[in-house]
C-alpha cells in the first residue's frame, strides 16, 4: 500500500500535470506509471526527478539496455522491489535476454556476497587498486 496517494491527472496540480505532459509525449504512453502518480503529489521533486532521469538514462556513451541493467542492479542492491520490476520490464523492451537477466542477478548476488565479506573482514585496498593511490 501507498504511503501517498496515487494522483490520477485530472487530480494534479497543473504544474504536475505539466511534468506528467512531459512524460507522456518523451515515452509516447497515454498514461504514467504509479511512481509518477505518487510524485505528483510534490510537483518540485516530480519535476527534479524527471530532469534528472531523461539526462541519466537518455542517450550517453552506455548502451541503453547496460543503463537498464545497472538500475535493475542498484535497485536489488537497495532493495527496492518497484524499481526492479519497472527497470527489468524497460530492459526487456530494449532488448535484454532472459539470460543477460539471470547473468546479471548472478552477478549482483556474488557482489553482495564479496562486498560483505570484504567489509566484516575490513580487507584493505591493494595498492594497485587504489583509485587515488598517492594521495597519502
Amino acid at each position: 500500500m501507498a504511503t501517498v496517494q496515487l494522483l490520477e491527472y485530472d487530480d494534479m496540480s497543473p504544474e504536475a500535470r505539466s511534468v506528467i505532459d512531459d512524460i507522456k509525449s518523451t515515452r509516447q504512453v497515454d498514461d504514467v506509471n504509479n511512481f509518477w502518480k505518487a510524485l505528483a503529489n510534490d510537483p518540485t521533486t516530480l519535476g527534479r526527478i524527471w530532469e534528472g532521469l531523461k539526462t541519466v538514462m537518455g542517450p550517453g556513451h552506455l548502451d541503453p539496455v547496460v543503463k537498464e541493467m545497472i538500475y535493475i542492479a542498484v535497485s536489488a542492491a537497495n532493495s527496492c522491489d518497484y524499481c526492479i520490476h519497472s527497470h527489468t520490464a524497460s530492459a526487456r523492451a530494449k532488448g535484454m535476454t532472459t539470460e543477460q537477466l539471470g547473468e546479471l542477478l548472478a552477478v549482483v548476488g556474488m557482489a553482495h556476497q564479496t562486498n560483505a565479506l570484504a567489509t566484516s573482514m575490513a580487507v584493505p585496498v591493494d595498492r594497485q587498486f587504489d583509485a587515488h593511490p598517492d594521495a597519502d
